[in-house]
């Protein structure tokens, strides 16, 4: 578990975008960071086009595709492997 101050750090040092992420199984709605170098209107191209084989997604909800009567799932923190993303957008809060 993340100390507040881990945390403060992470949320001051690194752009967050709120992101829909749709794979062949799920819809995952939360956020990812990336820390403040470069400009931010390349954060997801960034995340993307990264050497990584998993982005780190805070605070979402996952939502089967594949069993859409099954609950909606809420985490604080999951992994997602960049090869299962078919798309992935911003996503305005509502």
């Amino acid at each position: 578990m993340m100390e507040n101050k881990e945390i403060l750090e992470l949320t001051t040092s690194a752009w967050r975008e709120k992101v829909y992420i749709e794979t062949t199984e799920y819809i995952i709605k939360g956020y990812v960071f990336m820390p403040k170098i470069g400009k931010r209107n390349r954060l997801l191209s960034e995340i993307l086009n990264t050497s990584k084989q998993f982005i780190a997604v805070k605070n979402c909800s996952m939502e089967s595709k594949l069993v859409p009567q099954k609950d909606v799932e809420y985490h604080e923190f999951i992994q997602v492997n960049l090869s299962t993303i078919l798309i992935m957008r911003p996503l305005n809060d509502d």
